[in-house]
């Protein structure tokens, strides 16, 4: 059994045990009744722990209360702090575009740059640039537009250069305008050329541009009655083509001066030639005066090279991606793909104009051609005795010089001449060469066919290939050097120390010996080589006359001609020809690669 435990003889003995029904709610103390009680004390109870009552509400709170929330005038909240962020955020860029659009009102033209993308302090009339140049402007709704400010000191035509730059600028400047119009996604202006293209809404053209006070009002400036006849209007649209170019050929110049015409007829506008600057001399000691037009060429400070739509353009080789549009680089255009048959056909149509109105040739070179055109024409006949079937004359264009056939295999040569005279014969023969009753007039027909040759290299007449040959014309032709000899013998009887050494057109017409005709000594090619003398023009023009000489009769004495795509001239022909001699008939015949429709002819749109 285990020990109890006796509390009898404790100290404690009166020690009162709380019987288990005794009730045990909070103290009387907690209720603050009776003051703090001790943890010694008898009323002592561990309930505090756990019961914790709030406090009483009458009491004061330990915390101030939330001042109360302000009232408008409407009784609406105050605005959270997002929005009144917002607002004054609209508040700061509503004062900033407003301290721009005032900067621009201030400086209405602006100068372009493209080396300073920095906006140039405001310009006034006065303060103009001094130099050819497309300006920025700002119209009375603080939208930037821009025109071209060309100031009255320059003389018309600019140089190559100057309009070179010039169309450059205008790219840019139109990128920048209209950047600025579509906040800052640019849209570059597509040149498609042959007058699709699409319109600039930013520019303003010179005329519009005075009257709105951004350029200097030119209507002070009339024009004098010339001969005493009734002053006409000037055109309202017109197009001026320069007859320049660093090229010395003149096939490619003629190529774009005809499809430049077409293309003033498509639009309505005016068209006048400039050959200020011409290298073969005077337009009309070649040609005959083109038409002219029934009103007055605008003021020369109106004259612009771009945009494409510009009231009164002036086009040249340097130019010439402003109006025809942007070519391939590509130096085999014929397999560019860049020309479809359709397209081709749109541009040979243009260029077709320009040629029945501008191929005339002087009255004397004319006359000459029709006379030429009739001996050909009975050389071929066949007498009525003898049959009904005319012989064929053939028509043969070989350029050498600086040009190269577009052939793979040829591209560091020329194009053999058995190639063209095989080509020769075999056209005749596909054409008369029936069996029968036929075939005997046929055959006699042969007899009086015969080849027209034309070629910028004299021994090219006097080849094997070419025996019993007709050249195109005789009036001028390209002397060898035997032939200047022959022509101009040494006197023996004179004793000369020095003998200039002849030179002569052996081996093809060449840049380098063009650009020294008529020169004393031969001259180093310099970027901007001094006008050319009287005498060398003279020269020159005497070229262009042979050559345009050589064209006709082919074009037009012969029922097909054989050549290379590859020289301007080969593609002259075609256009001389006409689509359906040339093409659909197949009597223009390139031996230098082709195909497509068009038998590889392109025109000025690839030949810059």
């Amino acid at each position: 059994m285990p020990p109890t435990l006796d509390l009898s003889r404790t100290a404690h003995s009166k020690m009162i045990i709380s019987p288990p029904r005794i009730n045990l709610r909070r103290a009387a103390s907690y209720n603050h009744d009776k003051g703090p009680i001790s943890s010694t004390s008898s009323r002592f109870s561990f309930n505090h722990l756990v019961f914790s009552p709030p406090p009483s509400p009458g009491l004061p709170s330990l915390s101030p209360p939330p001042p109360p929330k302000p009232r408008g005038l409407t009784g609406l909240a105050r605005p959270s702090r997002i929005a009144r962020l917002v607002v004054r955020l609209l508040a700061l860029l509503l004062i900033l575009y407003a301290a721009a659009a005032a900067v621009r009102l201030a400086s209405p033209v602006i100068p372009w740059s493209s080396q300073s993308p920095a906006i140039p302090e405001a310009l006034e009339h006065e303060n103009l640039p001094d130099f050819p140049t497309p300006v920025l402007v700002t119209d009375k709704r603080g939208r930037t537009k821009w025109t071209v400010s060309i100031p009255s000191s320059y003389e018309f035509p600019l140089t190559r250069r100057e309009y070179s730059d010039m169309c450059e600028k205008c790219q840019e400047v139109s990128e920048h305008a209209h950047s600025h119009r579509s906040h800052g996604s640019s849209s570059p202006q597509t040149y498609l050329g042959f007058g699709s293209v699409s319109a600039d809404h930013d520019f303003i053209d010179v005329k519009e541009a005075e009257k709105a006070g951004y350029l200097p009002n030119s209507a002070v400036r009339e024009r004098a009655n010339e001969g005493g006849a009734a002053e006409k209007p000037v055109c309202d649209k017109s197009l001026t083509f320069v007859l320049e170019s660093a090229d010395a050929g003149i096939g490619t110049a003629l190529l774009m001066l005809w499809t430049a015409y077409g293309l003033a007829q498509e639009e309505g506008r005016a068209f006048f030639i400039d050959d200020t600057r011409w290298a073969y001399g005077k337009y009309a000691d070649i040609f005959q005066p083109p038409p002219s037009p029934e009103c007055l060429a605008p003021p020369k400070h109106e004259i612009l090279p771009c945009p494409r739509q510009a009231k009164h353009l002036v086009a040249s080789a340097a130019t010439a991606h402003v109006l025809f549009g942007t070519p391939t680089t590509d130096s085999d255009a014929t397999s560019s793909g860049l020309l479809d048959s359709s397209a081709r056909k749109v541009e040979f149509e243009l260029a077709r104009q320009g040629h029945e109105a501008l191929f005339k040739l002087n009255k004397e070179d004319g006359d000459y051609i029709d006379t030429r055109l009739q001996e050909l024409m009975a050389r071929r006949i066949v007498p009525k005795a003898r049959g009904t079937q005319n012989g064929l004359a053939i028509g043969i264009h070989v350029r050498r010089g600086d040009r190269h056939p577009l052939e793979y295999q040829y591209r560091h040569s020329y194009m053999p001449l058995h190639i063209y005279a095989d080509t020769a014969r075999d056209f005749i023969d596909g054409k008369l060469d029936h069996t029968g009753p036929r075939g005997v007039e046929d055959k006699i027909a042969k007899q009086h066919s015969f080849i027209v040759l034309a070629s910028d290299d004299p021994m090219v007449h006097v080849s094997s290939e070419f025996a019993g040959s007709r050249p195109a014309q005789e009036r001028i032709r390209l002397a060898s050097k035997e032939a200047i000899q022959q022509a101009n013998p040494p006197n023996r009887q004179v004793i000369r120390k020095f003998v200039d050494e002849t030179f002569g057109w052996e081996g093809g017409f060449f840049a380098a010996m063009f650009w020294n005709l008529g020169q004393r000594q031969q001259q180093q090619p310099q970027a901007s080589p001094p006008p050319p003398s009287a005498e060398s023009l003279r020269l020159r023009s005497l070229v262009a006359r042979a050559y345009m000489m050589d064209l006709a009769v082919l074009a037009d004495g012969t029922d097909a001609v054989i050549c290379t795509a590859s020289a301007a001239g080969c593609r002259l022909l075609a256009v001389m020809m006409g689509w359906e001699s040339a093409f659909d008939q197949g009597n223009w015949i390139n031996i230098d690669g082709g195909g497509g429709g068009g038998g590889g002819w392109v025109g000025a749109s690839l030949s810059f």
